[in-house]
C-alpha cells in the first residue's frame, strides 16, 4: 500500500529544444561570418551537457574544445566566463586548479524568464569578439520567443 505525500511533487522547467539551439547557433555563426571570424560555437543545456558544436571552416582545431569548456563554465557557475577570467586575473589563481573550469572570456548563460536554461561558448578570436558572438546567439532566444 502506498501513501500519498502532499509535499512531494515534480517541478516543470524550461528546456532548450534542438530547433531553438540551431537558431541560436545560426545567429552566432552569422555574427562570426559577418566579421570574417573563424571560430567554434558550443551550446550546452542546464546540466552543462553538449547540445550543439560547430567549428567553422578554418577555425583552430583546439577552439572546439575551448568553446565547450567556456560554455560549461558559464552554465556551471551561472555567469559569463569572463567573470571567472577576471577573478583569476585579480589574483584568485587557485580557480585554475578546479576540474572542469575554463576561466576564459567568451561564454554567456542563456536566460529565459529569469532562469538560466543553458549557455553558449565561442572560441577562436579575441576574447571580446568571442563574447560578442556568444551574445548574438544567446540574444536570439529572446527575439525568437518575444521575451
Amino acid at each position: 500500500m502506498s501513501e500519498t505525500h502532499p509535499t512531494l511533487r515534480l517541478v516543470s522547467k524550461r528546456c532548450l529544444t534542438l530547433e531553438l539551439v540551431k537558431a541560436m547557433a545560426l545567429a552566432a555563426e552569422a555574427e562570426a561570418l559577418h566579421n570574417h571570424w573563424k571560430v567554434s560555437i558550443a551550446i550546452v543545456d542546464d546540466g552543462a551537457n553538449l547540445l550543439y558544436l560547430e567549428r567553422l571552416d578554418g577555425a583552430q582545431i583546439a577552439s572546439a574544445e575551448v568553446a565547450l569548456g567556456k560554455a560549461r563554465t558559464a552554465m556551471r557557475y551561472k555567469r559569463p566566463s569572463k567573470a571567472l577570467e577576471e577573478a583569476v586575473n585579480g589574483g584568485r589563481t587557485s580557480l585554475v586548479a578546479v576540474a572542469g573550469i575554463t576561466p576564459l572570456q567568451g561564454a554567456v548563460p542563456i536566460f529565459y524568464d529569469g532562469e538560466i536554461i543553458g549557455a553558449i561558448g565561442v572560441s577562436g578570436v579575441l576574447p571580446t569578439q568571442d563574447e560578442q558572438i556568444a551574445l548574438a546567439g544567446a540574444n536570439q532566444l529572446a527575439q525568437l520567443l518575444g521575451r
